[in-house]
């Protein structure tokens, strides 16, 4: 059951929203226990590769070349420099590594390149691969899907309505075209929005709503809250209470059954106390590691401390599906044959005279 047939309509998800929080994350529990196991929870990283310089402008992003902020643009990761930090984030527990890079939309150019060579060297390492790299088209996802890509993430962020409040530079169409171009290419979505933003709650509602109206709702909804930044647009929204992210999870484990809800940004600002309710409620996921691309988050080990008072167990890689099988990629083989001939050419004319050619004589003034 993908959707919960019993809330059909926005104004039923509104009612189921706004329960009383102990009712509502009772009803949440009781779902979770059914689809499934609520002491296992998934131990995710998430790695920027390319960092800032975006040209969008998403309100609550500090990448966005526009905004002031103390974020620094790096140039993309090297292959071996992710694969080096998969290993790390494996060895301390993470089953699934989350890629992002701060671009608009794919280019097919040697960076994505690159990027499919580290969803074949990460999905070699058993671990789940999951991209956020902006707008893609159906070529570009069925490279990734070829390469191992798990998942793909891209946020529809807050409803309709709201959207066109924190972002001008992309359509919702457009993030909706992203997610049919990934889903085409047979790669599982993950997708989710952020609230704090200051948001209605019929924006949070919204939201999930849109999710609902799809054929093939998304496997994995990332609940995020503003990790407000300053230099953005909404540098000064007040943080929301760890509450709200506790009634946002319920909700979204109650309409969503079997989906993976995913407790995202945000995390620094709760208790251990709040994110145990998080969990009861529904949440599976978390991302462990110091950084979320450019903000705070818990360390692996503070994690592991509350994994341990909890009850807790990490899930295992591929539980929730098949690891895919990593295919050779024509257009790197290609691009890599022409690179090696050319290399070989200049290698056999190093040191030739190449006939009919004089090099200019150039004479100094003090000869």
């Amino acid at each position: 059951m993908k959707i919960n047939p019993e809330y059909n309509s926005k104004e039923k998800l509104l009612n189921l929203y706004n329960k009383p929080l102990l009712e509502l994350v009772f009803e949440a529990a009781t779902v979770h226990r059914k689809f499934h196991n609520p002491r296992e929870v998934q131990m995710s990283s998430l790695l920027s590769i390319k960092t800032g310089g975006c040209p969008e402008d998403c309100g609550y992003c500090p990448q966005a070349a526009r905004y002031h902020t103390d974020v620094e643009a790096h140039k993309l990761m090297s292959v071996e420099t992710v694969i080096e930090q998969a290993k790390n984030a494996k060895n301390n527990g993470s089953s699934r590594l989350c890629m992002g890079a701060a671009w608009r939309d794919v280019r097919d150019n040697k960076d994505f390149d690159s990027v499919i060579e580290m969803v074949q060297a990460v999905n070699d390492l058993d671990m789940e691969v999951c991209c956020t790299l902006g707008m893609l088209n159906e070529d570009q996802a069925v490279r990734l899907k070829n390469a191992g890509l798990f998942a793909y993430n891209h946020n529809l962020d807050s409803s309709p309505d709201f959207y066109k409040d924190i972002i001008s530079t992309r359509e919702y169409e457009q993030r909706l075209d992203t997610i049919g171009n990934a889903r085409k290419a047979g790669i599982s979505v993950c997708s989710g929005g952020i609230i704090g933003m200051g948001e209605a709650i019929e924006d949070r509602v919204g939201l999930l709503w849109s999710y609902m109206q799809m054929e093939n709702p998304p496997e994995s909804i990332p609940i995020n809250a503003l990790v407000a930044v300053e230099g953005t647009p909404l540098a000064d929204q007040k943080p929301i209470e760890q509450w709200e992210m506790i009634r946002m999870v319920a909700t979204t484990r109650i309409a969503f059954p079997e989906t993976m809800v995913r407790l995202s940004a945000g995390r620094t600002k709760m208790s251990m106390e709040g994110q145990a309710l998080c969990f009861m409620a529904g949440a599976g996921s978390i991302f462990a590691g110091d950084k979320l691309l450019t903000t705070p988050n818990p360390e692996f080990n503070e994690d592991k401390e509350m994994f341990d008072i909890l009850g807790l167990i990490t899930k295992e890689p591929f539980a929730n599906g098949e690891k895919p099988v990593s295919k050779p990629d024509e257009k790197i083989i290609e691009r890599k044959r022409k690179e090696a001939e050319r290399a070989a050419q200049i290698e056999a004319n190093r040191g030739t005279k190449v006939e009919g050619f004089e090099p200019r004589k150039v004479v100094s003034e003090n000869n």
